[in-house]
């Protein structure tokens, strides 16, 4: 079996933003546990625009424009991710959301953890956990396992986040849980009926299951 594909996707936007420096150290321990090819996924650079699709993304249809395809085909080629967030306002910032209400089927099945940062004791927990129910919504799977990071300008040294040896343990201890959800999860993405743009759900031997719009996804 080949190794899975994580893509550690770097959800802050903004100009002197922190992620890709707690993404560039978590980079080095996910090569170092060797579980999985890595691919980084910076928001910045995908540059999505506000969701301008006309179609539903939970029903399977094709997408109308090319940084929707683009986006897709890119979260097509993941078997797990790990969301690099900060925390805004006591939940997570707008570029993540917008970023998973484009899609539905490229997130199923897929198991997710999470890496928050904040500037106080809260380190970004409050993030983690509304983020936890969008994912949910789209049939991901997150992990109880994360990284949360408290008082983060205090890690940074020179432009480069210097985590402690916990953060590295709990960094690790998560790697090792999407590590053995990803082994059940092919299995579940493997009973599908055809690939995840189709909109497909699992064949009982007896009976289909009547397609519908998943509960909660969004409908205009």
């Amino acid at each position: 079996m080949s190794r899975s594909t994580l893509q550690l996707i770097i959800g802050a936007t903004r100009p002197g933003r922190l992620g890709p420096a707690i993404a560039t150290w978590f980079t080095d321990i996910a090569i170092r546990h060797g579980g999985f090819d890595i691919e980084v996924v910076d928001l910045a650079d995908v540059g999505l625009p506000l969701l301008d699709e006309p179609v539903n993304p939970a029903m399977g249809e094709a997408h109308l424009h090319d940084h929707s395809k683009a986006w897709s085909a890119t979260i097509q080629r993941g078997d797990c991710f790990v969301f690099v967030l900060p925390e805004y306002n006591n939940s997570f910032n707008a570029a993540t959301k917008n970023a998973i209400d484009y899609l539905y089927h490229e997130w199923r099945d897929k198991p997710v953890g999470l890496v928050s940062y904040g500037g106080n004791v809260g380190a970004g927990t409050r993030a983690v956990q509304a983020l936890k129910q969008v994912l949910l919504a789209v049939k991901a799977m997150p992990v109880h396992e994360s990284v949360n990071i408290p008082f983060v300008y205090s890690m940074i040294d020179q432009g480069r986040f210097r985590g402690s040896e916990a953060l590295e343990r709990a960094a690790w201890t998560m790697l090792d849980e999407l590590g053995r959800r990803d082994l059940g999860a092919r299995a579940l993405r493997g009973a599908l009926t055809s690939d995840s743009r189709t909109g497909s759900t699992f064949t009982s031997p007896t009976r289909p299951l009547a397609a519908a719009v998943p509960s909660g996804s969004a409908t205009s």
